[in-house]
């Protein structure tokens, strides 16, 4: 793990631009947002999740996050078809500030290409220097 001005960067994730993290659990993959995501939101009031046995396709919208700041959507890291989906987050959204990489995922997927998907991603490495682009921006 390693940190850019404040912000947990956890190694063995792939990272979007789009402030999601993927981790691979065999056949399937955990999805959620960034240390980076929450602390722009601020304090996350509500996530609006999709329903298992929806599909998500890389790049578009699976659904939102409204902190008192703003409504942010969340953009699919990956595609597939949606396994599970935390719960605990949408009772107690909370969570994403509190624990984004743990307790706060969103999604468990069945991917339907990872392998080619994952060269959309960026490897631990290449995350931490585009979080450090972020803040010197």
């Amino acid at each position: 793990m390693v940190k850019v001005d404040g912000c947990e960067v956890p190694e063995g994730l792939y990272y979007t631009k789009d402030y999601g993290w993927v981790k691979i659990e065999g056949d399937k993959v955990r999805v959620g947002i960034t240390d980076y995501a929450q602390k722009q939101l601020r304090e996350i009031v509500y996530a609006e999740l999709p329903s298992p046995g929806t599909t998500t396709k890389q790049g578009e919208p699976y659904g939102t996050l409204e902190s008192v700041k703003a409504v942010s959507d969340l953009i699919a890291p990956i595609s597939g078809t949606i396994e599970e989906v935390n719960e605990e987050v949408q009772s107690k959204p909370e969570l994403l500030n509190e624990d984004p990489y743990g307790k706060g995922w969103l999604l468990l997927v069945r991917p339907t290409n990872l392998q080619a998907e994952l060269a959309n991603l960026m490897d631990f490495n290449q995350a931490v220097e585009w979080h450090k682009s972020l803040i010197k921006g």
